[in-house]
């Protein structure tokens, strides 16, 4: 089996953060785990990462909140890399409302916050095939 890695190019994007959200501090780890759980669930995945409390807690991690009016319906997770590059570590969102394409556009309102932050460079360690059509989307090439 071979992963796929993939970067977006933040300087090549236009979204606009539309989205209402909140930087979650503190992290309400309980409810991040019952909208991980509704996810695996949704997706019917065979085999899940554990969401450990820890994993949260890590320095130069970021945890964006999405609400709704049944309370948290998504959380994106970020590791700060440096002052130019993020990687998006996890994803999860209930589906409670499936028109609302939270996976993208959560990811849009991300590229726009930290596009406005001044960083550069998203980078993903799991490539869906919804981000081929991202701006300033690419896939990451073997070592040269």
């Amino acid at each position: 089996m071979s992963m796929t890695f993939g970067c977006i190019d933040l300087t090549a994007t236009a979204y606009i953060a539309s989205l209402n959200y909140y930087m979650l501090n503190p992290v309400p780890i309980d409810q991040l785990q019952k909208v991980y759980r509704d996810y695996c669930k949704h997706k019917n995945f065979h085999s899940v990462m554990p969401m450990v409390p820890g994993r949260f807690l890590v320095p130069g991690t970021e945890v964006f909140g999405y609400y709704g009016e049944h309370g948290l319906q998504a959380w994106s997770m970020y590791r700060i890399w440096d002052d130019q590059s993020v990687v998006c570590d996890h994803h999860a969102w209930d589906y409670r409302v499936p028109q609302l394409r939270l996976g993208r556009t959560s990811l849009e309102n991300e590229c726009a916050v930290y596009r406005d932050r001044g960083f550069k460079f998203m980078y993903f360690e799991s490539v869906e095939s919804y981000m081929y059509s991202m701006q300033g989307f690419k896939t990451l090439g073997p070592i040269e």
